[in-house]
Order: structure tokens, then sequence, then C-alpha cells
């Protein structure tokens, strides 16, 4: 077992120091369906204090693009950018070109295709019997939204890639399984998508590491969750060495870490990238391929390279 706890007073300060100007792109603060352990102002207030540049807000059930709007109005001192993205499940409408056009008009970073309604999602929940605290069945049954039919990309989601082409959108594969991303994304550079995610390629979509280097030799950035490596995490289901493997079939330049954090009673997201910088530490990777990991490669996919730099000059 790897010791991620930090007690090193000299792998603290440069985990402190990797700390600044970093970008979580992928993180569940609240308010939401789901209990959060911190809210959107929450974070930005800490992740301030802890020299981050941005963060992405994500919920599975509704654009955070107007909360975070109202952050970066009203909070002038906080040193930390707030953005948001949209998930294309129910509650927006499923693959609801509407909802990404007016996500892109109030400064979204992400469109994220069906995480809980994409069919491979009810298949996986299935098989694992946990239900998403976030779903929406307890309100109404839930619908599966399918992305691909017969190998081929559905006209809908066709329309979703337009407009992600159309407005510079970040495309992120969401929970569609891994070998559905591969059309996707293959569908989505033939439309003039640039900025592609794969999303955490460890669980629920059954990605290998065959895959994360198919896909970052495609041009997509692989996003990992580190809640999903990280020891005492309730949602820890892989091995470290995982990580490290998936790593090097994308190499740094391809990868992103993101907390995934933000619900109770579990890790705050800063405190699970401090442990996910401790882990790529001790996998022996440099602090400029870190930097790379925690900073530049999601500011680059996501075009926030002028965040990163205003925040290191603060």
């Amino acid at each position: 077992m790897i010791d991620q706890s930090g007690s090193n007073p000299e792998v603290e300060a440069r985990v402190d120091a990797l700390l600044v100007g970093a970008i979580d792109p992928h993180v569940h603060s609240g308010p939401s369906i789901a209990a959060r352990a911190v809210d959107h102002l929450e974070l930005a207030r800490d992740c301030s204090k802890a020299g981050f540049a941005a963060i992405v807000t994500k919920d599975h059930d509704y654009a955070g693009v107007m909360t975070a709007w109202l952050i970066n109005k009203h909070f002038p001192e906080l040193t930390t950018k707030v953005y948001s993205s949209v998930v294309l499940n129910n509650v927006v409408g499923g693959l609801n070109p509407y909802a990404v056009e007016h996500t892109a008009a109030m400064g979204g970073k992400v469109v994220w295709l069906p995480t809980l309604t994409a069919e491979n999602h009810f298949r996986w929940e299935k098989s694992s019997g946990w239900v998403h605290p976030a779903s929406t069945t307890k309100i109404r049954p839930a619908a599966a939204i399918p992305v691909t039919v017969g190998g081929k990309v559905v006209d809908a989601a066709k329309e979703i890639l337009d407009v992600c082409a159309r407005t510079d959108m970040a495309l992120a594969s969401g929970h569609i399984h891994a070998s559905e991303t591969a059309i996707v994304f293959e569908e989505a550079k033939r439309r003039g998508v640039k900025r592609l995610i794969f999303t955490h390629p460890e669980d629920i979509v059954g990605g290998t590491v065959a895959d994360v280097k198919a896909m970052a030799a495609l041009g997509a950035y692989i996003e990992h969750s580190l809640c999903m490596f990280l020891e005492g995490c309730k949602f820890k289901s892989c091995d470290e060495s995982l990580l490290d493997d998936m790593i090097k079939a994308a190499t740094p330049d391809m990868t992103i870490f993101c907390s995934d954090l933000g619900q109770v009673g579990t890790f705050h997201p800063i405190d699970g990238f401090r442990r996910g910088i401790r882990l790529a530490m001790h996998f022996g990777y440099s602090d400029d391929d870190i930097r790379k990991m925690v900073s530049t490669n999601a500011a680059r996919v996501l075009g926030m390279e002028a965040d990163v730099a205003a925040r290191k000059a603060a």
C-alpha cells in the first residue's frame, strides 16, 4: 500500500508548489440532488487559498454556468476562476443542442455525453448493484439515452458534435462505453471538434490500457478520476498501479487529473489532488510532468491558458 497521507515536509512543499495554477476540470460541488460536502462558492474560496487557477463544476442534472457567472462577478477577490459544464442526461432533455448552445453562450467549458442515463451506465449499475445518489429515478423513472446504434453515431448526437465544433467546447465521453467513445470521437474529429476528453477509463466505462493508448493517439486527453485510486476513499475501485499504467499508455502529455470529488463522507477535492500528486511522485514522475497532469493539459484542452498564467503571476 502506498502512503498517500503526507508527512514529509519537503514533499508537502513540492505539493504546495504544484497546486499553484492547478485546474480541477471535473468536480462535484453543490448544490445537487445528491448530498455534497462543499458548495461551488465554498470550493472556490478553498481553491483560491491553495492557488488553483480554475475549477469546472459538474452536476449530472444541470448546467452550473449561471452560478459560475455570479461567483466570478461578485467575488472578484477569489483568484480561482469558476467555470461549469452541461451533462446530457434526462433532466436537460438528453441530446439537446439548445442546452449545449446555451451553456456555451454563458461561458461553459465542457459538454458531457450522458452519464447516469447512458445505456452503458444502466448496464454497469445493474451489475454493480449500486444506485448513484444523484439518480432522479426517485422522482421519475429514468430513460436511457443512446448515443450510438449499430456502431454508428445517432443523428441527435451528431448535432451535439456540430455544436461543439462551432462553439469550440470540449466534448467529454461521460459514461458511454469505451467502445462507443472511439466511434463518437472519430465522428467528432470528422465534424471539426478539436477538444476531446476520455472520462475516467478506469471505472464504469470499461476502458483498458489499450483504449487509453488509442484515444490518446486520436488526440483525446485522458481524464483520470483520482477518487478511484485513493486509499480511504469510498469511491476507490482500482489499484494505484493502474493509474501509473494508464499514464504511461497516454504519456503525461495527454493525461489529466481531476478529483471527481465533492461528495459527503470522503476527501475534500483539494485533499484528493494532494494525494494524487503524492501518488505521481511515488511513481517517479518529475514535477514538470505532474504539472502537465494537474494544470497545463487541462488548460490546453479547455482553453484556460490565460487563467493559469494569471494565477502564477499573482
